[in-house]
C-alpha cells in the first residue's frame, strides 16, 4: 500500500480581550460575554490519511496529555463517527502555545483537525456541523472552527464576528497551572456581572477578567507580571489560565517591554490575525481564490 504524504495546518492561538461572567444556568454552565482576539501564532497540526481506518497520535513532542484524552485525537473520532467515514488519519502535533495559558491550544488543535480532516477525508460535513462537533469537544472549539475574530456570549458559543483593529501583543507565560473548575467554584467570583453590549463596545478595547483578581491573589508570579509590567501598558488575563498579555501598535513597542519581564516567564512577541491563519491554508489546498 502506498504510503500517504503528510500535510500541515496551522492552529492559531487566541486571546481574550476581556471575560465576564453574567450568570449561571440549571445545569452549572456559566454564562459569559467576552471578545475572542485571534494571532498570527499558534501550533501546526501535522496529519496523515490512513487506509486502515485507524486515528493514531504520531508523536507527542512534549505534550503530555495521554493519548486517550488527547482533544485532537478525539475531534478526529468525533468526526469519524459522525459522518461514517472509513479513513482514519496519524496526527503530529508541533506545540508552542503553552498548556493551561488560556490561550486556546488544545482547543485550536482540535478545530484545526476538525476542519483539515472534513477537507482531506472529503467528509462534506460543513462548517455548521463542525462547530456543532467541536462544541461537545469544548466551549472555544467553535471559534476556531468558524476562524474568525468574534464577540461571544452563551457560554461562548453564541458567536458574532467582529472586525478588530490591527495589533502587536507580548504574551506571557508563568508556567502556573490555573485549575479552571476551582476558578469557577470560587467564592470570589463575581457571578452576575453587568452585560455590556456589543454596539457599545470599543473595538477591541481591553475591558476586565472576572478571573484576574483571584487568580493575582493566588498565584503570586502572576500578580508579580501585572505589578512589574504596570508601566509599559495595560496587563490583561486572558480566559481562564495563567496566561497574560499586553497590546501594543508596534512589534518593536512589543519586544521593548519584553526585555523587562520578571525572570522566570517565557514569552512570544505575536501580531494579531484578521482571520485565522487556517482559512487561508484551506483555501489553497482547495484552490480557491483569496478572501
Amino acid at each position: 500500500m502506498t504510503e500517504m504524504p503528510w500535510s500541515a495546518w496551522p492552529a492559531p492561538a487566541k486571546l481574550n480581550l476581556f471575560l465576564r461572567i453574567t450568570g449561571r444556568r440549571s445545569d452549572g454552565y456559566h454564562t459569559l460575554q467576552t471578545v475572542f482576539q485571534l494571532l498570527d501564532w499558534g501550533d501546526t497540526v501535522h496529519l496523515r490519511v490512513r487506509q486502515d481506518g485507524e486515528i493514531r497520535r504520531e508523536s507527542t513532542n512534549g505534550h503530555d496529555v495521554p493519548e486517550a484524552q488527547d482533544i485532537a485525537i478525539k475531534a478526529a473520532q468525533a468526526l469519524k463517527l459522525r459522518t461514517g467515514c472509513t479513513l482514519g488519519a496519524d496526527i503530529r502535533i508541533e506545540k508552542r502555545i503553552p498548556m493551561g495559558g488560556g490561550f486556546g491550544g488544545g482547543s485550536s488543535d482540535a478545530a484545526t483537525v476538525l476542519r483539515a480532516l472534513d477537507l482531506l477525508w472529503e467528509t462534506g460535513a460543513g462548517v455548521e456541523i463542525l462547530a456543532e462537533i467541536g462544541l461537545k469537544l469544548g466551549a472555544d472549539v467553535p471559534v476556531f472552527v468558524r476562524g474568525h475574530n468574534a464577540w461571544a456570549e452563551g457560554i461562548g458559543d453564541v458567536l458574532t464576528p467582529i472586525q478588530l483593529p490591527e495589533a502587536w501583543f507580548l504574551l506571557v507565560d508563568c508556567g502556573v497551572h490555573v485549575p479552571t473548575a476551582e476558578l469557577f467554584q470560587s467564592a470570589q467570583l463575581t457571578r452576575a456581572q453587568k452585560l455590556v453590549k456589543i454596539e457599545g463596545y470599543v473595538s477591541g478595547s481591553l475591558l476586565d477578567n472576572a478571573f484576574e483578581p483571584i487568580v493575582r491573589q493566588r498565584q503570586p508570579r502572576i500578580d508579580r507580571v501585572f505589578t512589574e509590567m504596570a508601566g509599559y501598558g495595560k496587563v490583561a488575563l486572558t480566559g481562564t489560565g495563567g496566561g497574560c498579555f499586553l497590546r501594543f501598535a508596534s512589534k518593536e513597542a512589543a519586544q521593548s517591554a519584553q526585555a523587562h519581564l520578571p525572570e522566570g516567564t517565557r514569552s512570544w512577541v505575536v501580531a494579531s490575525a484578521p482571520e485565522s491563519p487556517l482559512l487561508p491554508a484551506l483555501r489553497r489546498a482547495r484552490h480557491e481564490p483569496s478572501a
